[in-house]
């Protein structure tokens, strides 16, 4: 049990982030589970409490996108528990369209939140996590290594915070941080149905790419339908919080090792190609 230590989490009112809180204050910790509004914690709570681990749970508000409510966060969680141990970037949001059809102001708000609020959160974290050679580990994707069909933006995002976190990683080493990023595939979680598609309208607005999007809207689909559980894509985060030495990079099914091998060993790019062109018809 490590009862003596703290993490905090991003992205706590959901998915991935509710199970990787409701796991880690099962494993001993003290947890800050964050989220940009508290009003949403109630499934959390409800978790916690199945799991009688409500008491080492404190829920927080913290933005990502929002330098100072991440300043004022970790203001808090050291005044309330002197340290920090870990950090888990989960916090996320997803986008889906090609540029053509896209504003500059969708693709700069989806790295706002998926990229520059990382970074944001870890760079305010790194001075408590250096004082209690911590970790940091982020959830980012398998779209942080395969470039997929209509994801430029959000695959643009989670490919910037794999380099900054690849890059970042033996710097944090040389100071006693370790770094890691955990990389899911499809996880049956709120996180696609908040985007709150009106595909049929999507469609309509397409022009020359809605016979490539109803293909690739056909095939998410069915991926979804056989998509990990929260739970299941929380423990590879589990397991980075609490081994001694966790690796830089795991994926969180066997699918998803696969799906990113496909691209870690593609050095002319032909097999990554191959295999998203075929989405689209």
């Amino acid at each position: 049990m490590a009862s003596d230590k703290t993490v905090l989490i991003t992205g706590t009112s959901s998915g991935i982030g509710l199970a990787a809180a409701v796991a880690a204050a099962r494993a001993g910790w003290t947890t800050v589970a964050t989220m940009r509004d508290t009003g949403k914690a109630e499934a959390l709570l409800k978790a916690a409490a199945e799991q009688a681990v409500t008491d080492r749970i404190q829920v927080k508000r913290l933005d990502v996108a929002d330098p100072d409510s991440v300043a004022a966060c970790l203001d808090e969680v050291i005044a309330d528990h002197g340290r920090l141990d870990a950090l888990v970037n989960n916090a996320g949001a997803a986008q889906v369209g090609t540029v053509e059809q896209m504003s500059l102001d969708d693709v700069r708000s989806t790295m706002e939140v998926n990229f520059f609020g990382v970074v944001t959160t870890t760079r305010a974290a790194l001075p408590h996590l250096r004082a209690a050679q911590g970790r940091v580990i982020t959830v980012t994707s398998v779209g942080g290594a395969v470039g997929q069909p209509f994801n430029e933006a959000y695959c643009a995002a989670k490919f910037a915070v794999e380099g900054f976190m690849q890059s970042l990683a033996p710097v944090a080493a040389t100071v006693g941080v370790d770094v890691t990023v955990v990389e899911p595939g499809a996880v049956a979680s709120e996180f696609v149905a908040n985007l709150g598609l009106d595909i049929p309208a999507l469609l309509a607005a397409a022009g020359p790419y809605a016979p490539a999007l109803e293909a690739y809207i056909a095939r998410t689909q069915k991926t979804f339908g056989n998509a990990q559980t929260p739970a299941e894509a929380a423990a590879p985060v589990i397991e980075a919080l609490t081994a001694d030495h966790p690796p830089f990079r795991v994926q969180t099914s066997d699918w998803a090792r696969e799906f990113v091998g496909t691209s870690l060993g593609d050095l002319d790019g032909s097999a990554v190609q191959t295999l998203t062109r075929a989405w689209l018809r």
